[in-house]
């Protein structure tokens, strides 16, 4: 009898970061694998969904304009939880942590459904940066009955929490699986800077810099784009929180060009044309270090810790004036810039949802 398995994703990243998984279990024939679409996030979840050529089996179509995570939350939970009811997995899958796989980790708890989360045991110690994921990732630890974690790092930080050390495995991220296969495939050269320019690529719409931290965030950008060998190119995340600020402090700027947020395609041929990215993002934290490009993060904490160890990533905070004076070091010195760019990638080789779908089949 098949195995019955339930992917559950809500935005971008988990769509990214499943995709692999989602092909790999379909692969094997032990598995039934179907897909579920919370659409906390619906016009991007739809692109990297159909780029990847993954169609969901349900979506709940939970997506409302400038939603509060109570109201997200309760949502979720009154929709999701029919949905195990009538499905009956043997197991729910889910990556991350975003609201979406807290709740699914929880209805699948109240249902006793073993759930494995995806990308497990990320942690910054402090539960408000990031917010709100830090204690979502926390929640989902508690709850979770396997554990997937993408370092060493990771998982020694859920055997801290005396998560069993059998539930623990240390599979790399799925995120270099969906990457290396996406840069095979896309060109940069659509993104690539006038002659004698340098493209500085952006990524910020964290909530805990909402506000004063993210303007600051935004004068440092503009002072960055003030060079003259520099373009900036800046998708805006659509919470008008990130988007009135933008548009306030770098609308106009004749180097600055802001845009819609890029389909992963494109965003993976921006990586790949640019010098240097500054973003407040987990996703291309990771991923930038196999394209050799050096990370500066918009964050005074990560729980990507691997990736500034290893001298792929720095942290720099909401802070205009580190912000413009470590992207000048890295634009000025071109060793300092070859240090960072040449770091082995520490998140994983692209073999990681293979590993889980095996640790998946040989289970009791």
């Amino acid at each position: 009898m098949k195995r019955r398995i339930l992917v559950v994703v809500g935005t971008r990243p988990e769509a990214v970061k499943m995709a692999p998984v989602v092909h790999a279990l379909r692969g094997e024939p032990w598995a039934e694998c179907r897909v579920l679409a919370t659409a906390q996030h619906r016009h991007l979840l739809d692109q990297i969904l159909g780029f990847f050529g993954v169609a969901p089996d349900l979506d709940l179509d939970l997506m409302r304009p400038d939603q509060s995570l109570a109201d997200l939350t309760s949502r979720m939970i009154a929709a999701l939880d029919p949905v195990l009811a009538s499905e009956h997995p043997d197991l729910v899958l889910a990556q991350g942590d975003t609201t979406t796989v807290m709740v699914a980790a929880l209805c699948s708890f109240y249902r006793r459904i073993r759930f494995g989360h995806v990308e497990a045991g990320l942690r910054t110690g402090d539960k408000w940066q990031p917010f709100p994921e830090e204690v979502n990732r926390a929640v989902v630890g508690r709850l979770a009955d396997l554990h997937f974690a993408p370092t060493e790092r990771a998982a020694a930080n859920l055997r801290a929490e005396r998560v069993p050390a059998a539930a623990v495995h240390v599979v790399g991220n799925t995120v270099i699986d969906a990457l290396l296969w996406t840069a095979s495939r896309v060109d940069p050269a659509k993104f690539r800077p006038a002659p004698g320019r340098r493209l500085v690529l952006v990524t910020a719409h964290r909530r805990e810099n909402f506000g004063a931290p993210f303007e600051q965030v935004c004068r440092g950008l503009r002072r960055v784009a003030d060079r003259p060998d520099v373009e900036l190119l800046y998708p805006v995340h659509p919470n008008p929180n990130v988007r009135s600020v933008v548009e306030r402090l770098l609308t106009g700027h004749p180097r600055v060009r802001l845009c819609e947020p890029l389909d992963y395609p494109d965003m993976v041929a921006a990586m790949r044309a640019c010098t240097l990215i500054l973003t407040d993002s987990g996703g291309v934290q990771e991923e930038a270090p196999s394209l050799g490009v050096p990370v500066l993060v918009l964050r005074n904490e990560t729980e990507r810790p691997e990736g500034v160890a290893a001298g792929a990533a720095r942290l720099v905070g909401p802070h205009e004036d580190r912000i413009v004076a470590e992207a000048t070091r890295l634009l000025d010195d071109p060793a300092a810039h070859r240090a960072m760019a040449s770091v082995q990638n520490p998140y994983g080789d692209g073999t990681s949802a293979r590993a889980i779908a095996a640790i998946l089949r040989d289970l009791p």
